[in-house]
């Protein structure tokens, strides 16, 4: 579950503050871009898949658009993110 996810994950980053944890099940890692610019963390994910129906051509877009103010003090070089 999530809340185990984020407990298992403030255990291993001991030494660093989490800013955040943003669930992106179901995206590619190549479909996640993550920006670090004017003191902000974006979080950009999207996917689009196309499958062929009896009936024709259905389309599946999801995106995820997420924007993290730094807190004081935290300079950008220094944030780091895993997925």
């Amino acid at each position: 579950s999530m809340r185990k996810r984020l407990r298992r994950l403030c255990k291993c980053s001991h030494d660093h503050e989490l800013l955040a944890l943003i669930d992106v099940e179901g995206f590619d890692p190549n479909d996640i871009i993550v920006m670090v610019k004017d003191g902000k963390v974006k979080v950009l994910a999207e996917h689009e898949e196309e499958r062929a129906t009896a009936r024709g051509k259905e389309y599946n877009y999801r995106n995820i658009t997420k924007q993290i103010s730094l807190p004081l003090g935290v300079r950008e070089d220094e944030v780091t993110y895993s997925l």
